[in-house]
């Protein structure tokens, strides 16, 4: 009887056993997928979305660089100008906010004499070489501008040059509500990717569980182009450009990893 009693206690014993075992991989297979989801059985899926980007923002720099020997006569002509280009934008409906100056930059301009080579000795030309004088100053002030009314950007080109701008440069253009257009373009990517990843499914005999992660790229469209230079000639344009900030398309890839049951 009493070895009867021990086998079943032996037996209990072990069925005790393998149950706490059992509880415990299925306590930390739960656990770990808790904690990490991606441990699951999962696939990845790629979706691309694109969306027409229609610049509405024109952005430009310009300047006015005065140069002379009297440097209260050059800050004054100076400061005409840039005052008559600022009046005038403002006049054209540019908004305060949108007009920034960037710099004010008064450097001397230096006059170099001929001197012998150094290899001669002082004093055999009968002087020593002088040192570089002041022949006058150069005065620049920039200012930039963010333009809202495309229609208006070619003549106020051609206006700030008109009235003492000689130097226009980093025109460039810009979307004022980004945001939208991305969300346009993510919305589709991830319709994209969400057939792509129910048609795998299928094709698995699979069925698709919660959405584990999601990322996404964007890359960053360069919209319009810079650099046109007015090259220091104050009536260099003497017709309204004509300014096309064509269009550009933003595309957002995004990766989704679904859990497969």
């Amino acid at each position: 009887m009493d070895t009867k009693i021990r086998n079943y206690l032996g037996i209990a014993l072990i069925v005790a056993v393998l149950v706490v075992a059992l509880a415990t991989f299925n306590f930390s297979y739960s656990y770990s997928r808790s904690v990490d989801p991606l441990t699951a059985p999962n696939i990845r899926v790629t979706g691309e979305g694109k969306a027409i980007a229609v610049p509405d923002i024109a952005q430009f720099s310009f300047s006015v660089i005065t140069e002379g020997n009297n440097i209260q006569q050059i800050q004054g002509d100076n400061a005409k100008k840039i005052n008559q280009a600022i009046d005038y934008l403002k006049s054209e409906g540019v908004a305060k906010e949108d007009i920034e100056t960037k710099s004010y930059d008064l450097q001397p301009r230096y006059e170099y004499s001929s001197c012998p080579p150094t290899s001669m000795p002082i004093g055999e030309e009968g002087r020593a070489c002088p040192p570089p004088r002041i022949a006058g100053y150069t005065l620049s002030q920039t200012v930039a501008v963010k333009l809202r009314n495309f229609d208006k950007t070619g003549s106020i080109l051609a206006g700030v040059v008109a009235r003492g701008a000689n130097s226009i440069s980093q025109l460039s253009f810009t979307i004022d509500d980004r945001v939208k257009v991305e969300s346009e373009a993510r919305a589709k990517a991830i319709a994209q990717a969400k057939v792509k990843a129910e048609a795998a499914a299928q094709a698995a005999d699979v069925k698709l569980g919660r959405l584990l992660s999601i990322s996404e790229f964007t890359p960053y469209p360069s919209l319009g182009f810079e650099g046109m230079g007015v090259g220091g000639m104050e009536k260099a344009i003497t017709l309204t450009p004509q300014i096309e900030p064509g269009s550009d398309e933003i595309t957002i890839t995004v990766d989704l990893i679904y859990e497969i049951r």
